[in-house]
């Protein structure tokens, strides 16, 4: 191969390096580059990539509740819906959790908006009020139109909100907690978003709030997976996620294990009501995750969290929406 050759390649590496961090970027990924924009910098600090598990749920709950017909008008309300659960409260989330780990990331994640200095305090304080009243104005609109008598869509709204606050803002900062925080997280990201799928399209029930804070077990361990990419951080500021408290390797056999037994018994209440072919697709739909928690993640959890997450959390999410359609269904 020539010195030219050698050139080409490198440059074509060197420009798929640029693309992937530019994306990452977007995406509000671990890895990405520094954004220039003021806007690219809003939507970073937004993370996108954490808006899709809070839309999902709401499509679980639809599902769940029986009542979603096909329809233009049910449509455009379970977009309303997931508009309110992802980019406007996920993304008041994630701002305000970077608000407030601003010295931890200056650690870990040094091109994160914040501590690198591409936007300021008070810019980061205005997005944060425009997401949280944006999300609770969507809500109290879905409210409206579902009639209902007493808002619940606006006080899962309020609630999550502050379910977010106290996770990530002193004194209680819940996610210096690594049992009850990754609970919190997981709970926001499976429970409450299905809870406002349900509510909006039927009757918000017990089953489904025992059943979906049960499954929100298993988004616990989700939840420990986004641990592993700022252990260092954790262990110099003294937080106690579960990597800092077990150590890397038991901490990940921790988050599996959370991941795979409360999908397994999702599956065997299935059986219980007796839908049993749901319960036959559940089932499968482990397997794939196990496997993925063999190849990547188990063997190098700090360089496989991001690979092991795209491989395994789609099995996941099928998961949460057949159990939705079971009990849609029964």
């Amino acid at each position: 191969m020539t010195e030219t050759d050698k050139k080409d390649y490198t440059k074509v590496d060197l420009d798929r390096e640029d693309k992937g961090s530019k994306a990452r970027q977007m995406l509000g990924m671990k890895g990405a580059s520094k954004a220039k924009n003021i806007w690219q910098i809003r939507l970073q600090l937004m993370k996108p990539i954490t808006w899709i598990p809070l839309i999902w749920g709401v499509v679980c709950g639809a599902a769940s509740s029986g009542g979603y017909i096909w329809s233009v008008e049910h449509f455009l309300i379970a977009l309303a819906c997931m508009f309110m659960s992802g980019p406007l409260l996920t993304g008041y989330t994630q701002t305000i959790n970077d608000f407030y780990d601003r010295e931890i990331d200056a650690i870990n994640e040094p091109y994160r908006p914040i501590p690198s200095g591409a936007i300021t305090i008070p810019q980061v304080v205005t997005q944060i009020l425009v997401l949280l009243v944006g999300g609770i104005a969507i809500a109290y609109g879905l409210d409206m139109w579902a009639g209902h008598e007493f808002p619940v869509l606006t006080c899962l709204a309020v609630g999550g909100s502050f379910v977010s606050y106290i996770y990530s803002a002193p004194p209680l900062k819940l996610k210096q907690n690594g049992w009850l925080g990754n609970y919190a997280l997981g709970s926001s990201y499976i429970a409450l978003p299905w809870w406002a799928g349900h509510a909006l399209f039927g009757e918000l029930n017990w089953t489904i709030v025992v059943l979906t804070l049960i499954y929100s077990m298993a988004g616990l361990g989700i939840a420990v997976v986004n641990d592993f990419k700022s252990v260092e951080g954790d262990r110099t500021l003294g937080l106690k996620s579960l990597p800092v408290m077990f150590g890397v390797t038991t901490a990940a056999w921790i988050c599996v294990i959370m991941i795979d037994v409360f999908q397994a018994g999702m599956g065997l209440y299935l059986v219980s009501i007796h839908k049993n072919l749901y319960a036959t697709i559940l089932f499968l739909l482990i397997i794939p995750q196990i496997t993925f928690q063999d190849m990547y993640f188990l063997r190098d959890p700090l360089k496989n969290d991001v690979k092991y997450q795209a491989s395994a959390q789609p099995f996941l999410v099928l998961g949460m929406l057949v159990l939705g359609l079971a009990i849609g269904n029964s």
